[in-house]
Parts: C-alpha cells; sequence; structure tokens
C-alpha cells in the first residue's frame, strides 16, 4: 500500500539507530519488558524487515524492506540485498 516506503525507511532508521536488526529489536520490545517504551519513538519500526549493513567491524547503514506478505519476507528481501552488494563493501 502507499504506506511501504515510509515503513521501509523508518526500518532501515531503525536497524541504524539502534544498531540492531528490527526483528531482534521487536522481540526485545514486546509489551512488559524494560525497552517497550521504544516503540513509541517517533519514526521508529519496530518490526522485521530492517537489517544492518556492517562490514570490517563497522556499521556502514541500514536496509529497510516493507511490502512482502510478512516480516520474515521482508528480512528474507533485506538479507539478499545485502547479499547482493557485500562483495562491494
Amino acid at each position: 500500500g502507499p504506506h511501504t516506503p515510509d515503513m521501509a525507511t523508518a526500518k532501515a532508521y531503525t536497524a541504524a539507530s539502534f544498531r540492531t536488526n528490527t526483528t531482534e529489536l521487536a522481540e526485545a520490545t514486546q509489551p512488559g519488558r524494560p525497552q517497550s517504551g521504544i516503540r513509541n519513538r517517533p519514526g521508529v519500526a519496530a518490526v522485521g524487515g530492517g537489517l544492518m549493513i556492517e562490514a570490517g567491524g563497522s556499521l556502514l547503514g541500514a536496509i529497510g524492506v516493507s511490502g512482502a506478505p510478512g516480516a520474515r519476507d521482508d528480512d528474507a528481501c533485506a538479507a539478499a540485498g545485502i547479499a547482493a552488494i557485500r562483495e562491494d563493501l
């Protein structure tokens, strides 16, 4: 839908900002957990599809994917994108 580009951007922002893949953040921020308030921050997407891009022990950025039927598929697409550029990092 029309929200997909914004969601992909939010996923990339979230992965880079918190230096963690968004699937892991989604689990860590479930209601009742100490970090659950992170979900209320503007621009944060605590749902799968945001992966960090790392090379040489450094965080280079992140990729956000949205639009697949589920977060697991978004993660798989993001991982494929990173794999496609891995040699150039």
